[in-house]
């Protein structure tokens, strides 16, 4: 009974340890539901603050300080993602796997307890056996004795008949007959089952009881572990966290009062002169009002005539570009200055500030000879790309005719034709349209190859004929939507006649810096027009995005080219900005 004890104590610890360990899963599952949603929350939240496109909230976000709020916006996304992060590593790492040891430990619990009990339920088997087997050698014993007894009682009276006598010796004899074997039987049933308990309690029971000890101290371990890892979860994304607290702090350390107030300034100022002093009114001498010629009255009148700048200059194009104005507006001063600024290239320069319209033609025509050949080498891949579609198409259809002509069975071969012929005019159609966007680009790469041929010559010409900026600017403003067109550009070109001084300037002057970029990554140029860069190298900036993804750079005087801008990481040069300003301002 004390044994059978033990095994129910057992049963209860072990039973313990497992609705701990279920347990312990309901409460990672809980914290791996808290991590989602809080993961949801702050995407949402950071959802909710992201600016509208094409609304007011994006022209915020030129100030340093709604770039820094983006910024962490930005880093929000990413801690969220960090937080889903846990939630998967804890789900697969710890829930998961915890669920399927539970099941693998009730089973083996299962299989020691039920040894136990089959152990147990023999012994006692062997115990009543004994008890048995006893009770019937006391009782043969017992009958006997009387049996003796009264075959000794009837031996001694001499009334009972001899045949009596012999009846009752004969049955004395049989009993204690039946009492040796009795004893014989006891005897081996006790040595039976003193081994048998032997085994029980020295062999069967400790390794029953070394099986569920083993299988209780693997429980206590694997949830050590799963202990460890909940922690080891939390504290592999801590350096990525950590990474984004970063990042947010950097981003607001960004932000550069100064520049935003500059910003606010540049954006309301009116350009009035602020009023003067009130003159004393003296209402002794007759009922007549002076206002001096410095009042607010006057100075407010005055100042409608004066010039605006800041918020209302804002939408104006570049100081060489001008607008509609009075034929004294539009002569020499300002295209003088701008030459001491732009004596490289000015008439390229025109060029790089044209505005591209809405939807263009076919041939990219509206577009600046480079960003026009960018586009229609990536329309001839495009296609190509298509035909090479198509032809593959046609192959495996051709195989597969093959297939029906050689097995009948499996398909009718003529079935095909018709999708073939309809690949064979897409394919033709497809080629006919890459040799028209090829010859497209044929004619802006010699276009601009002749071009690089008359820019040399465009430094003096520009010095003996300064008037040139002005007809680039007014050629441009020919355009109703302010587009490129290469008409435009060749009218502009054939205004650079050819000179005697050709030799003089056969190095192309290079055109000048406006900042400086840092390459974050490698790239390689394999394109005609790129440059490769490695990640870290310093260079010069020529030539800002202009929407199309790509800035231009220099490493040195002869090597120059474009890269991508998501690629580098610019630093204008704030001067470069402030000559476009002024002269924009002496526009006026």
């Amino acid at each position: 009974m004390k044994q059978k004890d033990q095994f129910d104590n057992l049963e209860k610890h072990t039973q313990w340890g497992i609705d701990v360990l279920e347990k312990f899963i309901k409460f990672v599952k809980e914290r791996t539901e808290i991590e989602l949603s809080y993961a949801k929350q702050l995407r949402n939240l950071s959802k909710k603050y992201q600016p509208k496109k094409n609304s007011r909230e994006e022209e915020e976000y030129r100030y340093t300080s709604a770039r820094a709020f983006l910024a962490t916006l930005n880093e929000m996304n990413d801690y969220a993602g960090q937080h889903e992060v846990i939630s998967e590593n804890m789900t697969s790492l710890i829930t998961g796997e915890l669920t399927r040891y539970v099941q693998e430990l009730k089973q083996e619990r299962k299989s020691h307890f039920h040894d136990g009990r089959k152990a147990q339920q023999h012994i006692e088997t062997c115990w009543k056996q004994l008890e048995a087997s006893k009770r019937r050698f006391e009782r043969d014993c017992k009958e006997a004795d009387r049996a003796q007894q009264y075959f000794e009682k009837m031996d001694a009276d001499i009334n009972v008949t001899k045949a009596d006598v012999e009846k009752a010796r004969q049955q004395a004899q049989l009993r204690h007959q039946m009492a040796e074997d009795s004893k014989a039987e006891y005897s081996s049933t006790l040595q039976k089952f003193n081994s048998e308990q032997h085994d029980h309690y020295y062999t069967h029971i400790p390794h029953i009881f070394q099986k569920i000890q083993e299988m209780e101290e693997r429980r206590i371990v694997r949830i050590g572990e799963s202990m460890k890892t909940f922690a080891e979860v939390d504290r592999q994304v801590i350096p990525i966290i950590g990474k984004c607290l970063d990042e947010i702090t950097k981003a607001a350390e960004s932000i550069d009062h100064k520049n935003d107030s500059q910003l606010v300034i540049e954006a309301f100022k009116s350009g009035f002169e602020p009023p003067g002093d009130v003159d004393f009114e003296d209402f002794t001498q007759p009922m007549k009002r002076t206002v001096s010629e410095s009042s607010l009255s006057n100075s407010r009148g005055d100042g409608k005539s004066e010039p605006k700048f800041g918020g209302k200059s804002k939408g104006k194009l570049w100081p060489f570009i001008k607008k509609n104005k009075s034929p004294k507006q539009q002569k020499e001063p300002l295209s003088h200055r701008f030459n001491e600024f732009m004596t490289s290239k000015p008439k390229i320069h025109c060029f790089r500030s044209l505005k591209r319209g809405g939807a263009g033609p076919e041939d990219f025509s509206n577009l600046p000879p480079e960003q026009r050949r960018k586009k229609l080498q990536q329309k001839v891949d495009e296609l190509n790309r298509d035909i090479q579609k198509e032809m593959d198409q046609r192959d495996a259809l051709t195989k597969m005719k093959d297939v029906y002509i050689k097995n009948p069975q499996m398909g009718d071969a003529a079935s095909v034709d018709h999708r073939l012929a309809e690949l064979g005019q897409n394919i033709e159609k497809l080629r006919l349209e890459v040799q028209k966007f090829e010859g497209w680009l044929a004619e802006v790469e010699g276009r601009l190859s002749m071009r690089s041929e008359a820019r040399r010559q465009s430094g003096l010409y520009e010095a003996q004929n300064p008037s040139a900026v002005n007809s680039c600017a007014q050629d441009r403003e020919s355009s109703p939507d302010g587009s490129y067109t290469e008409e435009q550009s060749q009218e502009t070109e054939m205004k650079v006649p050819a000179t005697d001084f050709d030799d003089e300037f056969d190095d192309e002057e290079p055109l000048p810096t406006i900042g400086t970029c840092k390459a974050l990554y490698t790239f390689e140029g394999q394109n005609e027009g790129t440059i490769s860069v490695a990640e870290g190298e310093m260079l010069y900036v020529i030539e800002e995005d202009k929407g199309d993804g790509w800035t231009r750079i220099r490493r040195n005087e002869d090597e120059e080219g474009y890269v991508p801008t998501s690629y580098v990481e610019v630093y204008l040069d704030k001067n470069a900005k402030d000559v476009y300003k002024s002269l924009e301002k002496i526009s006026e």
